[in-house]
């Protein structure tokens, strides 16, 4: 009974989100344009806007709706880097957290029953060595978050597991993107384009999976020699 009220509640979230094109709010477009009003905003009402930010984040990012790099670079053009960091790393990561929790309600029992011989090696990996697989998960971003949040919630990894590994291994990449945030906010034409420190942010965007995957292989290295 349980488990249909929570479908239908994540059903109902669905069909308002579409049916009233609510992707439409979460666009670069419409984060210019209410750039002004945001601001003015926040310095009436800058605990108040804060909340309102941090709950719309989580919503989005437990229903695994699309937007969250919307929000993300949100962040940092309302908020600036420090407040806009904080503020997203935290939602991220307990968003994340219940979505994982959702896709283990709903669907961990029946994929156990149906699939438990085929997925029976990726639970051992995941008892084994499930906060390192999901850190190198969250730091080199090559599946979509919301694809790792739902199918980390079929695993037998903690829930608390994966809610700090998630914030640690997604720190990096989220500042990356809140520092895109804050110089986005700061085009008004277009010489700010190419500003240098705009430039520098969307370059950082770029290496970031670089840099990522090779520390992660300095990291996976230095853990094998520990073993050995």
């Amino acid at each position: 009974m349980q488990r249909w009220i929570l479908l239908g509640v994540i059903a109902l979230a669905l069909i308002a989100f579409f049916l009233f094109d609510l992707g439409e709010v979460l666009t670069l477009n419409n984060l210019k344009a209410q750039q002004d009003s945001l601001a003015d905003f926040r310095a009436s009402n800058p605990l108040l806007l804060a909340a309102g930010y941090f709950v719309i984040y989580v919503v989005v990012t437990a229903l695994s709706l699309p937007g969250a790099t919307i929000m993300t670079l949100a962040g940092g053009a309302i908020f600036g880097f420090t407040q806009g960091l904080l503020l997203v790393s935290f939602a991220s990561s307990l968003g994340a957290t219940l979505a994982f929790l959702v896709a283990r309600f709903l669907l961990h029992d029946w994929v156990q029953q149906r699939f438990g011989d085929r997925i029976a090696p990726v639970n051992r990996g995941i008892e084994k060595d499930g906060a390192f697989y999901l850190f190198s998960l969250r730091l080199v971003p090559l599946f979509p978050f919301f694809m790792i949040n739902l199918v980390m919630g079929l695993t037998p990894l903690k829930a608390w597991t994966f809610y700090w590994v998630s914030q640690v291994g997604m720190l990096a990449g989220t500042a990356v993107y809140v520092n895109a945030g804050t110089q986005l906010a700061q085009i008004d034409s277009l010489g700010g384009i190419l500003s240098p420190t705009l430039i520098a942010s969307f370059a950082l965007l770029g290496l970031f999976p670089l840099v990522a995957r090779k520390t992660l292989d300095w990291v996976r290295s230095r853990r094998q020699q520990v073993e050995v």
